[in-house]
């Protein structure tokens, strides 16, 4: 579950990371408000007006932008809210801005000149530790950083059982040239961050950039949070963060039906039991010459009903010219999964207008595949893997 900049810093916040202060607001009469309001507990004479949308590079698409008085957070925040942003990381068409974060301005004068650096927090899947990944270079894309100057990025791992050590942290404010009482700092941010990242079970925590002060302070100015589904059960507080208008809306409702479905750019729909086999059954559309449509495991109930919203969930893509039906008969049986093809193709009349072809193996797969046949449908039935990827490739040419 991906969140907004404004709720992943509140999830630092909560864990003692110090933060760029902000207000969320979903009008331009909300953001003067919220201004205001900062500007009197912080002291910020100046706003920075920050799109809430899950993606990144939102300065480069005019999401990101500086107020200098109340007249201009009004004017910035009016301008953006409603508009379609669009970056390197969203669609031609881009997100539209529902909400900003009026927060405050960091860049003040001081002692010294502020200083931004890259830090993330993710799991390195191939050594199965935790790792710290940062960089001198805050403020640009981490990709650039390591096209054209990988030397200038670093790389902490952490064992899971240990934890972050202490002489890890220092070792990354040393790389990161800090020293003094923005050494201090860093050493503590760093282990505030790591224990957000550890404590609210996600998957990533990126800050681009992380802000050294002119007086050595040092704050996340940005958050990129993205938590893991699977342990949602264990932060209740964190399931009302989700923004299902940020998220793909066929996803949202195969999830609300229980699916497991991933949207792709593909033609060819995909219904399977079992992510391995739903894997498996990618490549085997690939290599038959076509493009998976999608990521959908129908899970060990492929009952009629189920199968059903499966096949609807499938046909709102407007590309699919074929549906690939491929279940494995362990648990359940295979002539059950084909009599709730069947019942499911009926029941959806003229609403099907793409080839199906149904791959059934395991437990009476042999009555299955004689249901399929003599339906009467346009339905076509395979045993083996090799004749359903051939099936596959005739109905494409």
């Amino acid at each position: 579950m991906n969140l907004h900049e404004y709720q992943g810093k509140e999830i630092l916040s909560s864990f003692g990371v110090r933060i760029q202060r902000g207000m969320v607001a979903q009008n331009a009469k909300e953001a003067v408000a919220a201004a205001k309001q900062l500007t009197a507990e912080t002291g910020t004479g100046w706003h920075v007006i920050k799109a809430q949308v899950h993606a990144g590079g939102r300065g480069k698409g005019g999401g990101v932008k500086l107020a200098k008085n109340l007249q201009e957070v009004e004017d910035i925040a009016g301008q953006i809210i409603g508009m379609n942003l669009i970056t390197p990381q969203t669609s031609a068409e881009g997100k539209k801005v529902h909400q900003v974060l009026v927060a405050e301005d960091v860049y003040y004068p001081g002692d010294s000149e502020p200083d931004e650096y890259y830090m993330s927090v993710l799991l390195n899947r191939a050594s199965g530790r935790n790792m710290i990944m940062y960089s001198t270079e805050g403020g640009m894309d981490i990709e650039t950083v390591a096209e054209e100057t990988p030397h200038l990025i670093f790389t902490e791992e952490i064992d899971p059982s240990v934890g972050l050590l202490p002489f890890q942290a220092r070792r990354i404010a040393f790389n990161l040239g800090l020293s003094g009482v923005a050494f201090k700092e860093m050493t503590k941010f760093v282990g505030a961050l790591y224990t957000a990242y550890v404590q609210s079970d996600s998957s990533l925590f990126e800050i681009n950039p992380v802000l050294k002060t002119s007086d050595s302070k040092i704050m996340a100015v940005d958050a990129k949070v993205t938590i893991d589904d699977n342990a949602l059960y264990r932060h209740k507080n964190y399931v009302d963060m989700r923004d299902i208008r940020e998220e793909n809306p066929i996803e949202v409702e195969a999830n609300e039906v229980g699916l497991n479905y991933v949207d792709l750019d593909g033609n060819v729909g995909c219904m399977v039991n079992g992510a391995g086999l739903a894997m498996a059954t990618m490549d085997l559309i690939k290599q038959a010459g076509g493009e998976p449509a999608n990521f959908l495991d129908v899970g060990g109930t492929a009952d009629a009903k189920r199968v059903e919203e499966a096949f609807r969930i499938i046909l709102k893509d407007d590309n699919v010219k074929a549906i690939l039906i491929n279940i494995f008969g362990g648990i359940v049986r295979c002539d059950r999964v084909a009599q709730g093809v069947v019942d499911a193709y009926k029941n959806m009349g003229d609403a099907i207008k793409v080839p199906i072809i149904v791959r059934l193996q395991g437990t009476n797969a042999d009555i299955a595949k004689e249901l399929i046949d003599s339906s009467g449908l346009d339905v076509q039935s395979a045993v083996q893997f090799q004749e359903a990827a051939d099936k596959v490739q005739a109905v494409l040419a």
